[in-house]
């Protein structure tokens, strides 16, 4: 592997939806530096044949049972399934608020297009997710995050469901946004505390699960309670999972590498080597999660193609928690308590697409990367992580004019609602294999600073979409507003078909550090 023109600052323990690999590598080279120049404090034992300290920088051996990696199936998948679950809690937060607009609207005496800016409003606070995790998750370790930010999130939640103006509703939603975007941040880095690269490809899609199932359900939840409770007792539903989060949270252990041998070095009496603080420590992380990421999405191809992809994606499906709930009231005559069900339909692509990229997996990847061990070759390239993007790019286009021409009262109301199957299919396939492949590519020192580039756009795009999808579905019809939607997924298709075919030559003119065969 080699180094271009721009060199890294350093890894970050953070990233969007993602997972991040291990530093160990690059963190031995560093600590071998340090080691040939720390002066040895008094008390601190002496190796036998070096007057140098002992200085903790790794692992006991590789078994060593503090070690994530070495616990129990068991133990990892509960510790996996915390970030999983919390993801899940806080993406219900966007999805289960929607159908409680009209009652907004209605008590607040404002339009529906006001109502929807708390939506925005929260959507934007997940983007700061990385901007208070990432710090918060490198100085304290992953648990403390989890521990004091979703009880955070609840508390502004409730804020919302308080609310006697629509001011309060839209500045919680943020504030709550904000709170809970740290669990959808540092969750990524559990995973790669507890897994091996290779063995990450059904963990990050369980991962992801979470957020992408919690937008299927959402609406079903949402409109139910609204119409029979109102639309606090949206906010009070919201709590009740948040606090089931967090009491499944409370059992975690530290994950983190650094966090666990700083409380190991402690014990021993050992120092370890000194990290960035203070403003050295601002500025690492300000860098990681602050300029770099605008810099790499002004300047990789790889960075800006996979974000404006997975951002219009996105996009697409905040716009069906506006569109959806009008086609099928319309067109089917659907209650407000039932116009939720075709959700169902996003849930059920959202969970084939577990199976798919496992399978995708076992058939391609994982073949080629036995290959590469029998040959003795240090990891293979980050294009094999690919498949399933493309397949799902072929869902999207599909799914898309199917359900926009399907969509009227001569046709029967499941078609349009199954039609909406390879959509979320489609979009979750394209997304896990772009964290896969993002990592992969940029690797411990940069791939948190590209993910937070695609997350930046995404959220932007999330959050703006929702507040002219009625509008533009009224002006332009149901199935012509529809189809525009799958004109653009075509013309984004050939995204992850030409990344696999030209992504070596792309990754060879980086100005970033890349995987290098």
């Amino acid at each position: 592997m080699n180094s271009r023109r721009i060199n890294s600052v350093g890894d970050s323990s953070t990233a969007i939806s993602t997972s991040l690999p291990d530093d160990d590598e690059k963190d031995h080279e560093v600590n071998k530096d340090i080691e040939k120049s720390i002066v040895p404090p008094e008390g601190v034992p002496k190796t036998p044949d070096s007057t140098q300290p002992t200085i903790l920088t790794d692992w006991d051996s590789p078994k060593d049972p503090d070690n994530p990696q070495n616990w129990t199936a068991r133990k990892k998948a509960y510790h996996i399934m915390v970030p999983t679950i919390l993801g899940f809690v806080v993406s219900l937060g966007t999805s289960v608020y929607p159908p409680s607009i009209e009652g907004i609207s209605a008590r607040f005496d404002i339009s529906n297009e006001v109502g929807l800016i708390g939506l925005m409003t929260f959507v934007l606070g997940l983007a700061f997710g990385p901007v208070l995790g990432s710090p918060a998750s490198e100085a304290l370790g992953r648990r403390p995050v989890y521990l004091i930010t979703i009880p955070l999130f609840g508390i502004f939640t409730m804020g919302a469901g308080l609310a006697k103006n629509i001011e309060t509703v839209i500045i919680c939603r943020f504030f709550a946004g904000m709170f809970g975007g740290p669990a959808l941040a540092v969750g990524a880095g559990t995973n790669a505390d507890l897994y091996p690269p290779e063995s990450r490809v059904f963990t990050t899609s369980l991962f992801t699960l979470g957020p992408f199932f919690a937008t299927g359900v959402g609406p079903v939840i949402g409109s139910y309670v609204d119409s029979r409770k109102g639309w606090r007792w949206v906010e009070w539903t919201l709590i009740f999972f948040i606090l089931f989060g967090l009491v499944f949270s409370l059992f975690t252990k530290e994950t983190y590498k650094k966090i666990i041998l700083k409380k190991r070095a402690k014990a021993r009496g050992t120092p370890l080597p000194p990290g960035p603080s203070g403003l050295a420590f601002v500025k690492h992380i300000m860098t990681v999660v602050g300029t770099r990421p605008i810099h790499m999405l002004a300047t990789e191809p790889i960075v800006i193609s996979f974000a404006i992809y997975v951002s219009f994606n996105f996009a697409v499906l905040f716009g069906f928690l506006a569109s959806i709930p009008l086609i099928f009231t319309t067109v089917y005559g659907f209650t407000h308590a039932q116009s939720g069900l075709p959700f169902i339909a996003i849930a059920i692509g959202v969970i084939i697409s577990i199976p798919t990229m496992s399978i995708l997996d076992r058939i391609f990847y994982q073949k080629h990367h036995r290959r590469a061990t029998q040959e003795g070759r240090k990891g293979i390239a980050p294009e094999y992580r690919l498949y399933g993007a493309m397949l799902g790019s072929l869902g999207l286009p599909i799914s898309l004019f199917w359900f926009a021409w399907t969509s009227q009262s001569s046709v029967h109301w499941i078609v349009p609602i199954i039609g909406l199957i390879p959509f979320a299919w489609g979009n979750i396939t394209v997304f896990i294999s772009c964290v896969l492949y993002m990592v992969d590519t940029y690797m411990a020192a940069n791939s948190a600073s590209a993910m937070a580039a695609n997350g930046l756009l995404r959220y932007i795009f999330g959050a703006v979409f929702p507040l002219f999808t009625i509008q533009m579905y009224n002006g332009m019809g149901f199935q012509w507003a529809s189809s525009l939607l799958g004109f653009v997924t075509l013309i984004l298709l050939p995204v992850p078909w030409v990344l696999f075919v030209y992504g070596k030559k792309i990754r060879e003119r980086s100005g970033y550090e890349t995987w290098k065969e």
